[in-house]
């Protein structure tokens, strides 16, 4: 025998409530999160904020000085793309669950967000290098001679 639509209605407005607080949950840490990332030379530390935007820039140990302005701004660049994308994955965890169908009420089918369209191609790459560091060295890197060391 079917369950009486009543019920079924009580059961769905409970799911949809307590989903619209873990909502509210998750936004209030979204909202208070960043990552900061170091390049791979180890000379600078960008921090990325809530929204994906840059909210911090550090040079370690004055090795900026010995660097060429090409250097310098590789390196500015990798690391703060290194901290956006941290961000953005973790972001696309902490939303994913609400997309996910319900297993309590099969009426709500949930839905399927495009987080390449959303974040980038990147995103959806393997995160194999889930360190403060960010990504592996560049070879172009090694041959600069910087040993990496703080």
């Amino acid at each position: 025998m079917t369950e009486p639509l009543e019920k079924r209605l009580e059961r769905a407005m409970a799911e949809l409530q307590a989903a619209q607080e873990a909502v509210a949950r998750t936004e209030r840490e979204l909202r208070s999160a960043s990552f900061a990332v170091l390049s791979s030379d180890r000379a600078v530390r960008a921090t990325a904020g809530p929204q994906g935007e840059l909210t911090g820039i550090e040079f370690l140990e004055n090795k900026y000085r010995d660097m060429s302005p090409q250097e310098l701004a590789a390196s500015v660049l990798e690391a703060a793309s290194a901290a956006r994308l941290k961000m953005n994955r973790h972001v696309m965890k902490a939303m994913a669950p609400f997309a996910e169908p319900s297993s309590n009420v099969p009426e709500l089918k949930g839905f399927e967000l495009d987080w390449e369209r959303i974040f980038g191609p990147e995103v959806l790459r393997e995160d194999d290098q889930d360190t403060e560091r960010g990504p592996a060295t560049p070879a172009w890197r090694d041959a600069l001679g910087d040993e990496g060391e703080d």
